[in-house]
């Protein structure tokens, strides 16, 4: 058996909350046997993902088929346009139930196409590692002229796991229930072309303001969006809340670790100024809130959660409270082009994950696509 302590973040999901999860649209059918032979390959090594969660530890006792996929086949073609126009419907028709272990695949053959749909638990890890075991996934899937084999994608894509490196935790709280998913809920898509992004860049540069981000812009507008469409909703200030990837700034971590690797930024904006203030400046106020990464200052976040946790705070470790605050979550630079499981990249990727107040930024070659889910 393998087993693993959760990390101070891990453990602002441990009941459940947030899970990823993913629908993938291939216009051409790929070989499932291939598929389900990686995933028992990469199961002990990618191995928290496939664990159970129990007393605070990732538990890994070996990979059963039935627990982690299954596959069915529908006598029907797969219609990617209709898809794009009718999110909500095909949301409803794609979304898996809860979860039983930290981690399951669908895959659905089409008489034209096939789907795949991946839903981890947030706790297992965030939406790097995600993208990161699903790249690893497709890889080992392909046929190669030069067989990879699973010692060479064991040194490519080889993960750490030591999850409290930075700093020893031990999480053995009970957690309140996860929130309940939304009955109710809107799902809207707008596109924002990339020259529009780079000309709010460009003006904020000129204008002899901070230097500003994609990221700055694209959430200022999502703020701006999510504001405007019910004012009447929010009170006098209302939060952002967004996801910043440590790995980079944190040796220990690297861009290997598997888990949690995140830090939340949160930033109380007034609401007249998300209303009448441009988009430009809304982003320069989020720019001058970013907060320093180092290796000293996620300590310090992770001692203060650590601190609330033993105080017993459970609302103040929410990831972002939708009844005043909106969550804000760049999905840009998805590897779509490493999720080529041997008949090319999806023609479609729908984010399933819902949750009330919060925005995904996606992407193609000339737009931004704002996901806004009231």
């Amino acid at each position: 058996m393998k087993r693993t302590n959760i990390s101070q973040v891990d453990a602002l999901f441990a009941d459940g909350s947030y899970p990823i999860e993913f629908l993938f649209c291939y216009e051409t059918a790929f070989d499932t046997k291939r598929l389900r032979n990686a995933l028992h390959a990469l199961a002990p090594i990618f191995w928290p993902l496939f664990g159970t969660f129990s007393d605070g530890m990732i538990l890994f006792e070996g990979y059963r088929e039935e627990d982690f996929f299954d596959e069915e086949a529908v006598d029907r073609g797969l219609d990617v346009r209709e898809m794009r126009e009718n999110e909500r419907e095909t949301h409803n028709r794609f979304h898996l139930p809860a979860l039983n272990k930290l981690f399951f695949m669908k895959a659905t053959r089409f008489r034209n196409g096939m789907t795949l749909v991946l839903k981890t638990n947030h706790l297992a890890g965030d939406g790097y590692s995600y993208f990161y075991f699903l790249s690893a996934l497709a890889r080992m899937s392909r046929k190669s002229i030069i067989p990879l084999g699973l010692i060479l994608t064991k040194s490519l894509f080889k993960p750490r796991h030591r999850r409290t490196i930075l700093r020893q935790f031990s999480f053995r709280e009970a957690r309140p229930e996860p929130p309940s998913r939304p009955d109710t809920f809107a799902l809207e898509s707008e596109t924002i072309p990339r020259a529009d992004v780079r000309t709010a860049i460009r003006e904020a540069a000129s204008s002899g303001a901070q230097r500003i981000s994609t990221n700055d812009v694209l959430s200022a507008l999502a703020m701006k969006k999510m504001v405007g469409r019910r004012p009447e909703a929010w009170g006098d200030t209302v939060s952002l809340t967004i996801p910043i990837d440590v790995r980079r700034h944190i040796g220990e971590y690297g861009p290997r670790f598997f888990g949690n690797a995140i830090l939340l930024h949160k930033l109380p904006l007034a609401k007249a100024d998300i209303e009448r203030s441009p988009v430009k400046d809304v982003a320069v106020a989020i720019r001058k809130s970013m907060p320093a990464v180092s290796k000293e200052a996620y300590i310090d976040y992770l001692t203060g959660l650590e601190k609330i946790m033993a105080e017993g705070r459970w609302d103040a470790l929410k990831p972002f409270d939708p009844d005043s605050g909106c969550l804000v979550t760049n999905l840009s630079r998805l590897p779509v082009d490493r999720l080529d499981f041997g008949t090319g990249s999806p023609g479609f990727i729908l984010p399933l994950t819902v949750g009330r107040n919060s925005a995904g930024i996606l992407a193609d070659a000339e737009n931004f696509i704002l996901r806004l889910v009231a």
